[in-house]
């Protein structure tokens, strides 16, 4: 029985011919010629408002398109992050709909203690990170403090696990033989919905 995927593209910039859709593009169809069922939430599409307060992110109900992102979540049982480096981490837009996203009652909620309790537990995530240096550094000088940020502090807070990752370094420099290598790649992990 193949897998639920829901596919998030962070990319900033709607225009499609950015790397990152090509990836993500490669990744459903691995994962769809490999029977599993793919769902796709495009964040530069999505119109929704930024939070400004603690209110707004505890009590306000979520815009219309956050609430169907959330069901595609809730659907799924495997997320997959695409999105660009900037600054060493995700673009805002995509830290905002994580935000709007990522709520009391849907993604945890507290028990009468006040401790969390992680509401997207089973589900399992992969983040596709590319970047204009080199991964290498990215991972080992810089520590790869923003996927790491993602990773423990957003959707392990939530009981996403195990998350895993990939980076994909000097992506302005890169010749067709290694974009085509990247793509080949992606749509292996999608046919093994890893």
């Amino acid at each position: 029985m193949g897998k639920r995927i829901t596919i998030i593209q962070g990319h900033p910039d709607p225009d499609r011919q950015h790397l990152g859709y090509a990836l993500a593009e490669s990744y459903a169809d691995g994962a769809r010629t490999a029977g599993h069922e793919v769902r796709l939430i495009e964040v530069a599409r999505l119109d929704f408002p930024w939070l400004h307060t603690k209110i707004d992110f505890e009590e306000h109900r979520p815009p219309e398109a956050i609430a169907e992102a959330q069901e595609a979540i809730r659907w799924a049982n495997h997320l997959v992050i695409f999105y660009p480096l900037w600054l060493g981490t995700m673009p805002a837009v995509l830290k905002a709909f994580l935000e709007q996203t990522l709520r009391p009652d849907f993604a945890f909620t507290y028990d009468d203690n006040g401790n969390v309790e992680k509401q997207l537990s089973g589900r399992s995530a992969r983040v596709v990170v590319t970047m204009g240096m080199p991964a290498f550094v990215y991972r080992w000088y810089f520590g790869a403090h923003g996927l790491k940020n993602l990773r423990r502090n957003i959707l392990g807070f939530c009981g996403i696990h195990p998350v895993n990752s990939t980076l994909l370094g000097r992506v302005e420099s890169a010749d067709e033989t290694r974009r085509q290598g990247w793509l080949l790649e992606l749509y292996r992990l999608g046919a093994e919905a890893l």
